[in-house]
């Protein structure tokens, strides 16, 4: 074959690249309707609905610190810059009061927007794709119905070239695999149903599973573990592992009301999580657990005792942490306090944070605390982060761990405790 000949092939090799890149990412738009009236939705479809975005968390990402439900606008941190959360209220302007029911669902299971431009992937879409027409309709029916806010989401803050969205479009070849999936036949409803829910409208895998470099769940590492806002969310297959196995009644409960007596209290982005499946059917969140306990890697009759860590002497770090301890944390978590015979409060013996692999966690409950939630006074904890420095949160992280658990010491967590106090600061 001649140059002119090479040229020519390679052209028609390019331009069937990009004619193939431009199917890919084209969406056509579908056009826009008047806001349906909320008393056009049947009310039963509305009441399933609630359960539908309640399981799926909607509210926890769409709406801002002190923002409207469902109004937008809280920053979604990750490695290539900043997402704002869009605005799913009515509001036809800023919102999707213009959207019909299958422009919702095609945002839903494939993630593109009304007006054919392809949604990011902090929207759990890669799960969504698994719901029933039964429960887009109901979610549907069930935001439309929400009061209209106008307010439109900040731009986001994303680096080049991901600040365009067509690379999407190849992102979504390797990690979306749209449809419903099929009932596995050799097991009951109720595992089902906690299949269903945990991969599909819960996306737990979404934090609760290691990412790669361009924000995919890695393959064959669900459940592994992963990080969200700096939190540790901590593998949900090792629960079997823990300081104490985790039984389905503790695991019912800490779902439903962010505390379980041999484990501890959700915090961070798992805290609100719980307050809406709170909200649930208990049958759903008993499914859930049902089908997360029978994923453990290593069954809890099977579950390797702690090392339990020779006697030795207390390290300056931890007997400055004693100190701290005593004046800060010992009314509610030392031995023999009042808190710990209310409402079922869990020894920081058995608490998951406190027996980490990583201090992460621990770090991250002494500077941030639990939020009050009304007449929830239980989960509350006081945040530190403006009482004590770097120094003393590594100190006393350090005292939590040496006293409480058989497991080997954190490293030296001041130069975490530090690198956390910088991202809280910039969220």
């Amino acid at each position: 074959m001649n140059r002119r000949g090479l040229w020519i092939g390679a052209a028609a090799i390019i331009a069937a690249g990009l004619a193939a890149a431009a199917a890919i990412m084209y969406r056509p738009p579908i056009a826009p309707i008047a806001p349906p009236s909320p008393d056009s939705f049947d009310a039963q479809l509305k009441r399933e609905g609630a359960r539908v975005v309640a399981l799926g968390d909607c509210i926890v990402c769409h709406t801002a610190k002190g923002g409207r439900p469902f109004a937008g606008g809280l920053p979604l941190a990750t490695p290539f810059g900043t997402i704002y959360a869009t605005n799913i209220t009515p509001d036809p302007q800023t919102g999707i009061g213009a959207w019909s029911e299958a422009a919702f669902a095609r945002a839903v299971r494939h993630g593109i927007s009304r007006d054919g431009h392809l949604l990011y992937p902090a929207f759990p879409y890669v799960h969504f794709t698994r719901m029933s027409d039964r429960d887009i309709a109901a979610a549907y029916a069930y935001l439309m119905s929400r009061e209209p806010v106008q307010a439109s989401a900040p731009a986001n803050e994303l680096i080049f070239p991901l600040n365009f969205r067509p690379p999407v479009a190849f992102w979504n070849l390797l990690f979306l695999r749209t449809g419903l999936r099929e009932a596995d036949a050799s097991q009951d409803a109720q595992w089902n149903r906690g299949k269903l829910l945990v991969d599909g409208l819960g996306h737990c895998a979404s934090c609760h599973s290691p990412l790669n470099a361009i924000g995919g769940e890695k393959a064959g590492r669900a459940f592994d573990g992963g990080v969200v806002d700096g939190w540790e969310a901590p593998p949900l297959n090792a629960l079997g592992s823990a300081a104490k196995p985790w039984t389905k009644t503790q695991l019912v409960a800490y779902l439903r009301t962010g505390r379980a007596s041999e484990h501890g209290a959700a915090a961070g982005p798992m805290l609100p999580v719980t307050r809406d499946l709170a909200t649930v059917p208990v049958e759903d969140v008993e499914a859930i657990a049902t089908y997360i306990l029978s994923i453990q890697k290593r069954a809890p009759s099977e579950a390797t005792p702690a090392v339990r860590v020779a006697a030795r002497e207390a390290t300056p770090a931890e007997q400055r942490g004693a100190v701290l301890f005593s004046a800060s944390c010992a009314q509610c978590h030392g031995p023999g306090s009042p808190m710990q015979t209310i409402g079922e409060r869990p020894t920081l013996a058995f608490s998951t944070a406190v027996n980490s692999g990583t201090p992460r966690n621990a770090v991250q409950m002494i500077l941030n605390g639990i939020d009050w939630n009304g007449a929830d006074a239980m989960n509350y904890m006081p945040a530190f982060t403006g009482v004590y420095d770097d120094r003393q949160i590594a100190d006393l992280v350090a005292y939590v761990r040496g006293a409480y658990s058989t497991r080997p010491a954190w490293p030296d967590a001041e130069p975490l405790v530090a690198q956390l106090r910088k991202e809280d600061s910039a969220r």
